[in-house]
Formats: C-alpha cells, sequence, structure tokens
C-alpha cells in the first residue's frame, strides 16, 4: 500500500485529492462533511483509509471546491454533486481495477450524497445525515429528550441530584415541555434527501450514532422501520469512542465485502 497526493479537474477547476492505493476492485470514496478537508477531524480520515486500505480495498479522498487544496468556490453541500462525480471519475481512471466504489459520508457529506442519487456510485453508507434547515431549532427531538430523562431516572445518582437540589428546575421544565411535544415531521431537507436516495438502486446503509444530536434530529423524521438504519450505541457524531471507531470500519467493511 502507499498513498499518492494528486489532483482532478471539476468544471475547470482543479482539485486536491489523495489515493491509498491496494489492489481491490472494490474502492471506497471518502466524501467529506462540511468544509473539513480530506484528512478529516485530527486527520480521523486519512487514518481511517490508511486502515480499509490495509484490508485489500483503495481508498479515494478528496478536497471538494474552494475546501483545502482545491480551486474554486465553496458552494455548499447542497450544491456539491459534481465534485463527488468528478471525484468518482477520478477515482476510477486512476484505480481501473476497480469495478465497483462505495461512497461513505458523515454529517451533510451523507445528505450531499442523498441529494445527487449517489452521484454515480454502486453502493452509499451514509451516516449521521444532516437535515436540519438553517436558521431551525437544533435542539434534540422531543423522542432523544425522553429517552435522555428516561435513562437518567434509572440512575440513583441522577434522583439524589434532584432530590438534593443539584438539578437546574428551569432548564428540567423546559426539557420536560420539549420532550411532551408530539413528534416532528421531516424537514423540506429531508424530504428532498429522501427523494434523492429513492432514484438510488444500489445497496445502502444509514449508520447513527445514538449519542449524537444530528443522528436524533435525522430519526426524528425518517421512516422508523427503514431497515437500512443500524445504530451505534454510545457513539458521538465523530466516532471517536474506541469501539464506535471500531464499530465503523467495521460496518464499512461490510459494505465494501457487500455482506
Amino acid at each position: 500500500m502507499s498513498r499518492l497526493p494528486l489532483t482532478f479537474a471539476c468544471e475547470g477547476d482543479t482539485l486536491g485529492a489523495t489515493l491509498d492505493t491496494a489492489p481491490g476492485t472494490t474502492g471506497l470514496l471518502l466524501v467529506s462533511g462540511g468544509n473539513e478537508i480530506r484528512a478529516g477531524a485530527f486527520s480521523g480520515q486519512a487514518a481511517l483509509a490508511a486502515r480499509v486500505a490495509r484490508r485489500g480495498f483503495p481508498v479515494f479522498r478528496f478536497d471538494r471546491r474552494g475546501v483545502g487544496d482545491s480551486e474554486g468556490t465553496n458552494r455548499g453541500f447542497r450544491k456539491s454533486r459534481k465534485d463527488i462525480a468528478a471525484a468518482i471519475d477520478a477515482f476510477r481512471a486512476i484505480a481501473p481495477q476497480m469495478g465497483r466504489v462505495v461512497a461513505f459520508g458523515n454529517c451533510d457529506a451523507a445528505s450531499a450524497l442523498m441529494l445527487a442519487g449517489g452521484a454515480g456510485c454502486d453502493a452509499l453508507v451514509l451516516s449521521n445525515p444532516w437535515t436540519i434547515e438553517e436558521g431551525a431549532d437544533d435542539t434534540p427531538p422531543p423522542d432523544a429528550i425522553r429517552a435522555r430523562y428516561t435513562e437518567k431516572l434509572r440512575n440513583p445518582k441522577e434522583i439524589a441530584r434532584l432530590v438534593t437540589g443539584g438539578v437546574n428546575i428551569g432548564k428540567l421544565a423546559r426539557g420536560i415541555a420539549k420532550a411532551a411535544r408530539p413528534r416532528a415531521g421531516p424537514s423540506s431537507l429531508a424530504q428532498d434527501m429522501a427523494a434523492g436516495l429513492a432514484g438510488f438502486d444500489g445497496p445502502v446503509r444509514i449508520l447513527l450514532a445514538e449519542a449524537d444530536r444530528t443522528a436524533q434530529v435525522f430519526a426524528s423524521g425518517w421512516d422508523a422501520t427503514d431497515e437500512r438504519v443500524i445504530r451505534c450505541p454510545g457513539a458521538t457524531h465523530a466516532y471517536v469512542e474506541p469501539h464506535a471507531r471500531d464499530w465503523l470500519y467495521e460496518e464499512l467493511l461490510k459494505a465494501l465485502r457487500r455482506v
């Protein structure tokens, strides 16, 4: 395995990318979320790429236009379809042995892949998709608050805090009021994402970190019977916990192996 820096074109702009080489005929495309560079927070995506490549699967990472080493204007995740499609074309060109590309995105990178209908990939792994409209309330949804309070009520230490005055009553009252609200419907962004995903006919895995607010908001507006949803208990948004990091890695290997 070796790591190769490279560039590719997207509508006249030059984008920066990195390939972790491997001989496999299935490759992993890592799509960065937010304005994050392709190495990921604390080089998390770079470490994940190396780990997956050691198992025989080539991995391609890139900076979309206007981010990191890439030229052009950053148009945000909603308008990154062409960046993703160009990255897939570049990946296939530099690793011609590949017959299949699996794309992975966390947060709004997952949203971008859904809006783009997969953008030409063969399979999708969508993690903690972002469904919160700009300016909307991004506090945990009522069902997540209810679950949190239920967990606290099972903890004797939390009961003792309540009895001894260690709990902010005003904050508690606001939380209870929010928990009492009915389940919210999907945002318009979530509806657009669902429509985009409906046009994709390849395998899909939707990964949710149960302790992540973004995942909780997504789940509150998504079809609760969707069998493609897989949850990781105790995981936060970036899967920084050792058990969560390993869980994510294994889920990606399953998608690459078509398990």
